[in-house]
């Protein structure tokens, strides 16, 4: 397999942030993820390899691996064990005493993992990483909640904490392939895909909706009713207010992702709706106030 560039996956310098390579991550998620590009096998593909550079790159320790080893990180530990050392060119190089320097680095390479003849060391690699994608409503997302998923033919229950994000991806250690020569079991990746809402937009931790006002209580002031995902609230409405009016409801949004009781806020916008099917009688106090008679 040809060795890939997770920087230029990710369309970020060597000397990016932590931060640069979340949003970067975050960004190419949503523009590739498999709900937004049914049947693309080429977005599919990108995806995977978004979520394979993210999981390296995201993670300091393995970084910093891969900015020292390039395609070989996963073998990091067993090279500074035998002595091997990065090469400036990307490959590796003995650092053996005693041993005859024009030694094929691939036979060196062979019976440390046990490619070669007799004797070779045994070397524990950790288990393959699995990626899986599970749906969520917005209103599943809104609360931490337990699911039970049945990945490679494992049951797994797991816990999914309220404000997790479309694309977001988290990982439950231990629960991917088997791991070789004794070594640790990979890991689980599970990707969320939050469908779209019919009554709420939600960018961030805040939420954004519309409520129809009938043209009297817009005129007149009165009260609407306000559904959120908490439950229903009763705001007061000022007398002539316009269409497409706006106001904030602080802290009736979605709640920010492990950060326990605090939430996003709800705007409402308002659309004016016009009354239909007008009795004469109405249709002349319309004349009047608008002056003609």
């Amino acid at each position: 397999m040809a060795f890939i560039d997770y920087y230029q996956v990710l369309g970020v310098s060597r000397q990016a942030t932590e931060k640069e390579i979340r949003d970067a991550y975050r960004k190419l998620a949503r523009k590739y993820h498999p709900d937004l590009n049914p049947g693309d096998k080429d977005a599919k593909q990108k995806f995977q390899q978004i979520n394979e550079a993210n999981e390296v790159l995201g993670d300091p320790e393995k970084r910093k691996k891969y900015d020292r080893y390039g395609e070989e990180w996963k073998h990091a530990e067993a090279y500074e064990k035998a002595g091997a050392r990065p090469h400036p060119g990307g490959g590796q190089e003995q650092s053996f005493s005693g041993t005859d320097a024009d030694t094929d680095f691939s036979e060196f390479f062979s019976s440390m993992f046990g490619g070669g003849g007799g004797g070779g060391s045994r070397v524990r690699f950790k288990g393959q990483d699995f990626h899986a994608e599970l749906q969520l409503g917005l209103e599943d997302a809104y609360h931490t909640h337990k699911q039970t998923l049945t990945v490679n033919g494992k049951h797994i229950r797991v816990t999914i904490p309220a404000g997790i994000e479309n694309g977001q991806t988290i990982r439950i250690r231990g629960y991917g392939g088997a791991g070789v020569n004794g070594g640790p079991a990979g890991d689980l990746y599970i990707t969320f895909a939050l469908a779209d809402h019919p009554r709420f937009k939600r960018l961030g931790n805040d939420l954004y909706t519309t409520v129809d006002l009938d043209l009297y209580t817009a005129l007149l002031g009165g009260e609407a009713i306000v559904d959120t995902l908490d439950g229903k609230v009763k705001l007061k409405v000022a007398p002539e207010t316009q269409n497409g009016t706006k106001v904030r409801l602080q802290g009736k949004g979605f709640p920010v992702y492990r950060q326990d009781g605090k939430y996003g806020d709800l705007f409402v916008t308002y659309s004016v709706r016009l009354p239909v099917n007008l009795t004469e009688k109405e249709k002349q106090l319309f004349r009047e106030l608008a002056g003609r008679q």
